[in-house]
């Protein structure tokens, strides 16, 4: 079985991120507006300086199978309030394609709420996805994720719009799904 360690994620990443963004839809369907295709280490110099410092915006972080010591996936908590006690999740990719498809995104989310939770004292954890992307929605329904509310039209894709589902999940609601059997 696969198992994933979250680490930070750095500049010597930037090349294989890269190289997983082949196509200019994919990169929005994955980042959004906050970069422009064709990726490049410019533009993620600027976003890991989003992640520096005492209180970072973001905590950025690179999927790890550890019994094969690679790296098969990108993850953010992204937007931290701590004030409010909120983040949001962003940018969830598995990018190896032989990993899609295993639970690696599920072990990925569970690992960042177990971050966002226990290590910032979060009180909620949400999240933006595409209507159409049933796999995404799939894998967050099972850690827990809960819809809240469809996004009509939000995003422009070429010359679509393209609905968002609003998803969250709070720590009472996460600490209890720890305490249930086979979940």
């Amino acid at each position: 079985m696969i198992e994933i360690e979250l680490k930070m994620f750095e500049r010597n990443d930037f090349e294989r991120l890269i190289g997983w963004i082949e196509s200019p839809e994919f990169l929005f369907q994955w980042a959004g507006t906050i970069f422009s295709y064709p990726l490049d280490e410019l533009q993620l110099e600027e976003y890991i300086q989003g992640a520096e410092g005492v209180q970072p915006i973001r905590r950025i972080f690179k999927a790890v199978d550890i019994n094969a010591n690679t790296v098969v996936g990108h993850i953010e908590l992204n937007n931290i309030d701590l004030r409010n006690k909120v983040a949001r999740i962003s940018r969830v990719l598995v990018g190896e394609p032989s990993m899609r498809g295993k639970g690696v995104g599920a072990q990925m989310i569970r690992k960042l709420l177990e971050i966002g939770f226990n290590q910032l004292g979060l009180h909620r954890i949400e999240l933006l996805v595409f209507d159409f992307n049933k796999a995404a929605i799939r894998c967050y329904e099972k850690v827990g994720f809960v819809k809240e509310g469809l996004l009509r039209e939000a995003r422009k894709i070429n010359d679509e719009y393209q609905n968002l589902y609003l998803m969250s999940i709070l720590e009472s609601e996460w600490r209890a799904q720890r305490l249930t059997p086979n979940r």
